[in-house]
């Protein structure tokens, strides 16, 4: 049985959705090195 319910998203959608994702995983990425150097900065004082 084949699924034909799936979304299909347009170039558009597609390219936004990936946009989206990296913007969101530099953000994580940032928080953790905010958190690694603020670690840091607590423990050389």
């Amino acid at each position: 049985m084949e699924r034909q319910d799936r979304v299909r998203l347009t170039e558009a959608e597609a390219r936004a959705r990936r946009n989206r994702s990296i913007a969101i995983g530099v953000v994580l990425v940032a928080l953790v090195i905010i958190f690694y150097l603020v670690t840091i900065a607590k423990m050389a004082s």
